[in-house]
């Protein structure tokens, strides 16, 4: 299968694109390269791979691309509440509309397997869990995007969605930004972390299993197909304090404390279920514990400054 990844020297796209590659799909990566990675080199002996150094808002550039497509898997996108504030005009035109530049000119044989985020659900009720019947409220401009695009994606139909959960994990294109990356990182060279609103839940995914949860979506399709799947790991919806104990695990003299006066500008609280894309055969492989003891061994080699996104 010839499958169109934009975005895909991204944190994802550099932990999916092998696993494709490595599955037999002929695979085409469109990506601007704007954080300068180096991330796909490793695949450059394949022949199954073509790169095109370009932008997912190129119309004619996705037109010519889409015509030698199988399946898409949009990944382009501004990620990020801080990264679209900073600049709204990049995070409209990648996030959105650049979606409807895809969903204009593909084929009705080309499937879209898009990658919405749980930050769509914003605050939900305490004690319930979120499926995918919640009804959406994305609280910051990041989660407004990604939700339209959702929307638009599932009225053309002929595309799985998948809303996951926070990602944690090493990739090649490394991202601090995320939660348990930065906290992780800060218990390993500050050891230290004062936690605003320290009850805020959440749910938490690795990034391998987020590139294991595309696969198994392209494998199966026929049955997924036209629906909506939270992605993560169900036995880690934790609140923020919570994941600095799981940390504390592994980093014995990481210190944290509660600064009970300070507002948290992300006000995203929720727990969810798995259990829909668990009852088509998907378990996630990559526990909590595992993904930790990876990102301390990975912090021995980066240079935080390689790796903002901001």
């Amino acid at each position: 299968m010839r499958i169109l990844v934009t975005g895909g020297a991204g944190y994802i796209g550099s932990i999916l694109v092998p696993m494709l590659l490595n599955k037999g799909h002929e695979v085409i990566v469109l990506d601007n390269f704007m954080y300068n990675q180096t991330s796909l080199l490793d695949c450059c002996n394949n022949k199954q791979l073509t790169i095109f150094r370009g932008d997912a808002r190129d119309e004619d550039l996705i037109k010519s691309l889409l015509r030698r497509t199988d399946l898409i898997i949009p990944l382009a996108c501004i990620v990020g509440a801080s990264a679209c504030l900073k600049d709204r005009v990049a995070a409209e035109t990648t996030n959105l509309k650049a979606i409807l530049t895809l969903l204009k000119f593909r084929g009705f044989d080309q499937p879209i397997i898009f990658p919405n985020t749980n930050s769509g659900y914003g605050v939900g009720q305490e004690g319930v869990y979120c499926d995918e019947n919640t009804p959406l409220n994305p609280i910051s401009y990041y989660g407004r995007l990604k939700v339209a695009a959702e929307s638009a994606i599932l009225n053309f139909g002929d595309c799985v969605t998948f809303r996951l959960a926070t990602v944690f994990g090493i990739s090649p294109r490394m991202r601090l930004d995320l939660l348990v990356n930065d906290f992780t990182y800060r218990a390993v060279f500050d050891k230290t972390l004062v936690l605003s609103e320290a009850h805020f839940k959440r749910n938490y995914i690795h990034i391998s299993d987020v590139a294991r949860a595309f696969l198994h979506a392209i494998e199966n399709y026929g049955s997924m197909r036209n629906q909506t799947y939270n992605i993560g790991l169900s036995d880690a919806n934790l609140s923020k304090l919570e994941l600095c104990e799981e940390i504390k695990k592994q980093v014995p003299n990481f210190h944290f404390v509660e600064a009970e006066i300070l507002k948290d500008p992300d006000q995203r609280n929720y727990i969810v279920s798995n259990a829909k894309i668990e009852a088509t055969g998907f378990k996630s492989k990559t526990s909590l514990q595992d993904g930790i003891a990876e990102l301390i061994r990975g912090y021995q080699i980066i240079n935080k400054n390689q790796f903002s996104n901001i």
